[in-house]
């Protein structure tokens, strides 16, 4: 009788869940054949671009008995590095169909292929003599990585319980950098990133895809497609009686889920072309091109792939600069964990605003340093210091934090739509740094970072006048705070209850896809 007492509260431990064994071998399953693409292929041509260049100049010889000037050769780099951010672009393009039909878990599975087999394509390119297979494979490997970035969030989102959906939607960023660790670690010249080991160094994206094939089939579907995709209430129950163990409380989050289904059904969905003419989500939707872009545009993907290269400008030995390279990435992943742990304590605008501002001066003291180098010797310390500054600036507010408050700023119905612009914008500006970056470097020198420090300097403004504070509040709230600047009415409150959030932004008509 005692012990039929103390099992009562049971069934209200469903918003307090724990990091269960299948929960974690789980995300541990999807975001490292997944996340970590991401990371490894940004920065694995990095260190060892001079292998790579020499492999393409050496194979134009084989072809056609000349070298390859150095424009040619320029031009050729730039497009190998950009082709990721490229597919990346296509595959945020895809994402969504593939998440509606083949669920999450399926879509990451099925984007598998998109990692093995440019894996094994790079990997036989030196035995080929076809540098083109590299070029082709980044494409490849960009889609999966577009993909997954999207994909990702969404089922470790839907995997975890309430409390946690903080914490496990880290894992995305988290990841991603421990895969630029590794490919700097990987890369280093007594390790594979040499003449002799760089095919081993490009196929190993394929060891982290095919992990994920082998154990993610034994893991759950996310339990919240399973039931308002498919309507397979008892798949969804025992997804989630494996999520959150035997003591938890499963039917009253089906409840849950059940409500949220009934609530999204009411309000309808927004596509991507209603999104932009939507007037009251006008300053929701300008404000995520603005975080997405200036994420890019401020500069951190050119420090990524090029870090070599500014590293043997600044002073630093070539033989060397791979080794601070490598310290860079142990920096970005300490400041990307202690911002995870800070947003919720110190805001979202303040860690954004203090890391563009850590960012924009970083850029403006780098190319003074540049530019006095010559005449001041000592000066090219200050320029690696510059360097680290801006990693540890981007690190705690313009990486990380955007993901946080684009979820924040829109309303559930418009997110897949959301997403998909903000998917669009991520990868194509990408694309821009990584092309552009190196003509730009070739043309002005040093004064291509003030660009960057603009840049940064426009969208610090932009956070500072139109982003309001969203830790601590209610959506009603945050829709509260757009509403003016939108030039739209909420209804007031009536009789003491407040009006749903969605209801005045979501008109019948324009709502489906």
């Amino acid at each position: 009788m005692e012990n039929k007492g103390t099992e009562t509260p049971l069934p209200k431990l469903h918003t307090k869940g724990r990091l269960q064994p299948t929960l974690i071998l789980t995300t541990l399953s999807a975001a490292f054949g997944s996340a970590f693409q991401y990371g490894y292929n940004i920065s694995v041509i990095n260190t060892p671009h001079k292998v790579f260049k020499s492999f393409y100049n050496d194979t134009h010889f084989e072809r056609y008995g000349t070298f390859m000037d150095e424009n040619s050769l320029l031009l050729l780099w730039s497009c190998t590095v950009s082709m990721f951010p490229l597919g990346g672009l296509l595959g945020s393009l895809i994402v969504g169909p593939m998440v509606d039909k083949w669920g999450r878990k399926g879509t990451l599975l099925i984007n598998n292929v998109f990692a093995i087999t440019p894996a094994i394509l790079m990997g036989v390119s030196k035995v080929a003599r076809a540098f083109e297979l590299i070029i082709f494979s980044r494409v490849l490997v960009g889609i999966c990585a577009g993909i997954s970035y999207s994909a990702l969030p969404m089922y470790l989102g839907e995997l975890a319980p309430k409390n946690l959906r903080g914490t496990l939607g880290t894992m995305t960023e988290v990841f991603v950098i421990i895969g630029v660790l590794m490919a700097q670690i990987f890369s280093l010249q007594t390790i594979l990133g040499n003449t002799t080991g760089w095919p081993i160094l490009l196929a190993l994206t394929g060891v982290p895809a095919l992990i994920q094939l082998l154990s993610l089939p034994f893991f759950p579907e996310s339990p919240r497609y399973t039931l308002i995709e498919k309507g397979d209430e008892e798949t969804a129950r025992q997804a989630l009686r494996r999520l959150r163990g035997s003591s938890y409380d499963v039917e009253a989050e089906m409840e849950e889920m059940r409500e949220e289904e009934r609530k999204e059904q009411a309000e309808g969905r927004l596509s991507v072309l209603n999104l932009f003419t939507f007037r009251p989500l006008r300053w929701q939707l300008i404000s995520i091109i603005m975080l997405m872009a200036g994420q890019q545009l401020s500069g951190i993907n050119a420090i990524n792939y090029y870090a070599d290269t500014i590293y043997t400008s600044v002073g630093v030995d070539p033989t060397q600069s791979q080794y601070v390279t490598v310290g860079s990435g142990v920096i970005n992943l300490v400041m990307t964990i202690v911002s995870a742990v800070a947003v919720e304590r110190l805001g979202r605008r303040i860690l954004l605003l203090s890391g563009y501002g850590i960012c924009g001066l970083a850029c403006v003291v780098l190319t003074v340093a540049l530019l006095l180098q010559s005449t001041v010797p000592e000066l090219s310390y200050l320029g690696i210091v510059c360097v680290f500054a801006y990693i540890v600036g981007h690190s705690i507010g313009p990486s990380p934090v955007p993901s946080v408050v684009r979820t924040e700023i829109v309303l559930q119905s418009s997110r897949t739509a959301a997403f998909t612009v903000d998917g669009a914008v991520h990868w194509f500006t990408n694309f821009i740094v990584g092309l552009a970056f190196p003509s730009i470097q070739v043309a002005i020198g040093a004064y291509s970072f003030l660009i960057f420090a603009a840049l940064c300097l426009l969208t610090a403004v932009y956070i500072y006048t139109v982003i309001p504070e969203t830790k601590g509040k209610t959506f009603v709230e945050i829709n509260c705070a757009f509403a003016k600047r939108n030039g739209v009415e909420l209804p007031e409150e009536k009789g003491g209850a407040t009006a749903e959030p969605h209801t005045p932004s979501l008109p019948d008509k324009q709502t489906s896809f």
